[in-house]
């Protein structure tokens, strides 16, 4: 099933339109040339907000503790949150993904994508295998990474017992779409 979410306007749309509103950024062309628009980090005097304060983060710790792994999409995968969602304001969701053993096949290897702008995943423990729409097969084992383009169509085809894996995805909260 697929969660659907609204987007807010990109950060940078916000803060030239808030600039040019204030005045502190002109439009148009100047000396034939098209302006460059620049926003400093310093400190802005106009009321115009930097980038980083157009997401405000703030500071998260989060320590392991076996019992802090729950249910998600899937039942075959349980979730520790790592609080980034929270800390990014909705910017960015980190999780690590322990896969319940056994893996059974015909369950997991339904092909799907995810309505992402980034997704990464790191193997913590043990292997994954899955096919990737112009890959083909691939077995990840402990310590590889992959970048997943966004809604690149895949499936996961086998993991072993022991499966963990971190997960990075922007933005939070996304909609998954089964395909089969």
């Amino acid at each position: 099933m697929a969660r659907v979410t609204h987007r807010a306007k990109p950060a940078r749309k916000v803060q030239r339109a808030a600039a040019r509103k204030s005045g502190s950024i002109e439009g148009g062309r100047r000396s034939g040339r098209k302006e460059t628009t620049r926003l400093s980090s310093k400190r802005r005097t106009d009321g115009a907000k930097s980038k980083s304060r157009a997401h405000p983060h703030t500071f998260v710790a989060t320590h392991h503790r076996p019992d802090a792994f729950e249910q998600g999409l899937r039942r075959y995968a349980h979730y520790r949150d790592l609080g980034i969602a929270g800390a990014t304001s909705g910017m960015v969701r980190a999780h690590v993904i322990k896969m319940i053993p056994p893996c059974d096949p015909a369950e997991v290897s339904k092909r799907h994508f995810h309505d992402v702008e980034f997704q990464m995943v790191y193997v913590l423990k043990g292997w994954i295998k899955g096919e990737y729409e112009g890959a083909g097969v691939v077995t990840m084992r402990e310590g590889s990474c992959w970048l997943q383009p966004p809604k690149i169509k895949h499936s996961v085809l086998d993991y072993s017992d022991d499966c963990e894996l971190l997960e990075i995805i922007m933005p939070a909260d996304f909609a998954t779409v089964e395909l089969d």
